[in-house]
Order: structure tokens, then C-alpha cells, then sequence
């Protein structure tokens, strides 16, 4: 288990970079960053004496082991910290947490930690972007059968279907910047929100130099909402990582098989079956998305706070927020890897295009038909029932056409050409890759 005093992570689904963000230790030293600043603001107004201020920034510390000591005492762990602070300061510790209510100190910390959290899921956005153009590009010409309800449609490209994704997830990106943002902020105002023992001057030195936004108005708290925002688009995100994985661990069934996750030498699929290649890694990342969209609803629960504030959602958030920024980090990282060294199978997907013996081209058949004159319900009246045979007889498509004389008053072998030639299904993908930015 990756644990810390406050949580339960498992180390499986904890990347080290992300989960030492979470530690208590990394937590109280933001707290103490703080507590500095917030002394060094006073110093500058005048309020607090220089000299007591410079004692403070260069002996204030904490001992992670004593404050949980303390707080089995004080049952409040910010009285804990700045109790324990204290204890390495002389007279002008006084001037520690002064005009400050815990939350001040507790939400602007948690705005700095969320930052550094941040900014490593927009280096695990970037990185996967890349990943996706690359292979879109790669596969751009790669042709295979599309899918609607699960049934054969008509042709696209394996590098079209990557280019959705793509697509996705810079729409995802763009929401992700808005939503740390929102989160990215801190409060320096008081008990509840007047600013009555701490002028707003103070709040902007401390918020400049954490790299954060001055929330414009709060109560004892930062809006909630911010925070409920923030861990929907996260599950967002993984939502639509685990629609990319769906399509994966479908397209690897032993029945269609066009692509598969990277098997490793070594690797097992199963202890009972020796022959299994299962898609392991798009399973992990669709089930950790469920549990980063059961995080929402705990996150919505958290804004509808008492007044100008209760306690009822540190609890809570001091499970989510850890967890959701760790999932989303694993899971960009792994489905990343995924995709990058996917095993694709360009002679199966031309096999199963044909699969169904041209019935893919029935939509150009019935176009030819309108283009010699047909209304498009005889147009469609007279194709359907050669569809039909074609399903029910698993007789090539083109062939029935060709024998089926009222067809064939209308349509010469060279339309027949033309409608069952795939290409014109991708006559636009160049012009598709331009449109989402895959040039």
C-alpha cells in the first residue's frame, strides 16, 4: 500500500512523481509556506516587525510525527501543525497564523498542491495527444470496416478512428485547463470571508507567490463548486480514456482481431489457459474509471456546505482529490503505453471488411440508383431485397446485383465499379486530419 497518515492509495495505481505530492510531509510544508508568506505580507505592511518576520522564515519547522502526536490531543490538525511550528520559534512566534482561520491556510495549501498535481496531468495530456497523432497519422491509410451497433457500416480508416480520439481529447485538454483553473486558488480572508482581521492585501502577496488566483469572494471556504467541477472533468477525461479502451478490447476479440495490446515475452494471459492474450491493460484503465466517476457524486454531495461553512467535506476530499489525480495520472500514463505499442493488423481488417461480400456498398448502389432517375424509395425498394439474399444465403452482393435485371436496366458494370470501389470512402480523410489539426 502506498500509504500516508491520511490515506490508502495502492502503490499499483500511484505513480511516484503524483503520489509525493500527496504525502503529509509535502502537505505541512505547504502549510508552513503558507503561514511564511502570510507573516511576510504583515512584515511588508508594517504590522509585524521585519526582524521577527526573518526569524520566522528561517526557523520555522515542523516534525510530521510530532503534529499527529499533538493532534490525538487537540483533535484539530491545524492547532496540531502550528502548535508543533511554534516549538521552533522563540517570542515571535506569536506572529504564526495570525489574523488566519484553518481554512485560509488548509484551502490555500490544498490550491498550491492541486497545482503541482496539475501540472503533471497537463504534461500526461500532452504526452498522449503526441502519442495519438502519431499513430492517427501512421494508420491514416490504414483501411478497415466501420462499425454501427456493432454491425458492419462502411469503410474507414484505422487512423481516422484514432483521429476521434484525438479530437477528444483536446476537447478534454481545453477542459482541463479551465477546471485547474478553477481550483488553482487560494483565500486569505478570514473566518468567514470579510477580511475583518486580514486585509485583502495580504491574500493577493500570498496567492502571487504560490502561482495562484485570488478567489473573488468566499466565506470561510473556497466555493465547492470549483472542486466539484474540477473532479467531473477528471472523470470525464477517464470516461472518455475508457471509451478509446472499450474499442480496443472489442477490435482484439478473437473473432474480429485487428488489433491487440502489446504482449510482452514472458507475459501470461492465464493460469489455466496457456494460449490467452487477454487486452489486460484497457480492462484496468475502464474499471479505474469507474471509480473516478463514483468520486463525482461525492464531489457534487461537498458543495451544498452549511452556511458560511461546515466540515463535511474535508473528509471526503481528503480521499477524493489524492485519488482522482492519482487515477487520472496512472491511467493517462498506462493507456498511453497502450496505444503506442499497439499490435495492428491491417490484412485482418481488409478479411472482415469483406467479411459480409460487399454489402458495405449497398448506400453508393442505392445512390447510383437515384442518380439514373429513381425515386429514393424504389431506389431503396429495389437494393433491400438483394441485401437480404446476400445476409441470408451468404451470397456475394456485387453478383446478385448483377443478375437482377431491373437492377441491371439502370446500372452498367462500370457503376458497379465505381460503388464497390472502397477508396471513395476516404476520398476526405486527408481533409478530415487538416479539420482536428493532423496535418
Amino acid at each position: 500500500m502506498f500509504k500516508t497518515k491520511e490515506k490508502f492509495m495502492l502503490a499499483r495505481y500511484t505513480r511516484p512523481e503524483m503520489g509525493q505530492i500527496w504525502t503529509d510531509q509535502n502537505k505541512y510544508q505547504d502549510w508552513l509556506e503558507v503561514e511564511i508568506l502570510t507573516v511576510e505580507a504583515w512584515s511588508k505592511l508594517g504590522e509585524i516587525p521585519a526582524a521577527d518576520a526573518k526569524k520566522i522564515h528561517d526557523n520555522a519547522k515542523f516534525d510530521a510525527k510530532e503534529i499527529a502526536r499533538l493532534e490525538k490531543i487537540t483533535h484539530h490538525d491545524v492547532v496540531a501543525f502550528t502548535r508543533d511550528v511554534s516549538e521552533s520559534l522563540g517570542a515571535e512566534k506569536k506572529w504564526v497564523h495570525y489574523g488566519l482561520t484553518s481554512t485560509d491556510v488548509v484551502d490555500t495549501a490544498q490550491g498550491y498542491l492541486l497545482k503541482q498535481a496539475n501540472d503533471i496531468l497537463r504534461t500526461d495530456i500532452q504526452k498522449f495527444l503526441d502519442i495519438l497523432a502519431t499513430q492517427a497519422k501512421k494508420y491514416k491509410d490504414t483501411v478497415m470496416i466501420g462499425r454501427t451497433h456493432g454491425v458492419h457500416a462502411e469503410p474507414i480508416t484505422f487512423g481516422l478512428k484514432l483521429a476521434t480520439w484525438y479530437s477528444e481529447m483536446k476537447r478534454n485538454q481545453e477542459r482541463f485547463e479551465h477546471a485547474a483553473r478553477g481550483v488553482e486558488a487560494g483565500k486569505i480572508s478570514g473566518a468567514v470571508g470579510t477580511f475583518a482581521n486580514i486585509p485583502p492585501e495580504v491574500e493577493a502577496y500570498v496567492t502571487s507567490h504560490l502561482g495562484l488566483r485570488a478567489q473573488e469572494i468566499s466565506t470561510q471556504v473556497l466555493p465547492r463548486d470549483l472542486h466539484a467541477e474540477y473532479i467531473q472533468t477528471i472523470a470525464l477525461i477517464a470516461t472518455s480514456i475508457e471509451r478509446f479502451a472499450t474499442e480496443i478490447r472489442s477490435l482484439q476479440r478473437t473473432e474480429i482481431h485487428e488489433v491487440e495490446e502489446h504482449f510482452a515475452a514472458g507475459q501470461k494471459g492465464s493460469s489455466a489457459m496457456p494460449h490467452k492474450r487477454n487486452p489486460i491493460g484497457s480492462e484496468n484503465v475502464t474499471g479505474l474509471a469507474r471509480v473516478l466517476r463514483g468520486h463525482t457524486i461525492t464531489a457534487l454531495e461537498d458543495v451544498p456546505l452549511w452556511s458560511e461553512r461546515d466540515i463535511s467535506h474535508s473528509s471526503a476530499e481528503r480521499i477524493i482529490l489524492p485519488d482522482s489525480t492519482e487515477l487520472l495520472d496512472y491511467i493517462l500514463h498506462r493507456f498511453g503505453n497502450i496505444v503506442k505499442n499497439l499490435t495492428v493488423f491491417p490484412e485482418r481488417m481488409i478479411q472482415n471488411m469483406n467479411e459480409t461480400h460487399g454489402l458495405i456498398y449497398s448506400q453508393r448502389v442505392l445512390l447510383k440508383l437515384i442518380d439514373k432517375g429513381l425515386s429514393r424509395e424504389a431506389a431503396y425498394d429495389l437494393v433491400q431485397p438483394e441485401t437480404a439474399r446476400a445476409w441470408d444465403e451468404h451470397r456475394d452482393f456485387r453478383d446478385l446485383l448483377e443478375h437482377n435485371d431491373k437492377v441491371m436496366a439502370y446500372l452498367t458494370e462500370a457503376d458497379l465499379d465505381d460503388a464497390f470501389d472502397y477508396h471513395w470512402h476516404l476520398k476526405h480523410v486527408d481533409d478530415i486530419f487538416k479539420r482536428v489539426g493532423l496535418e
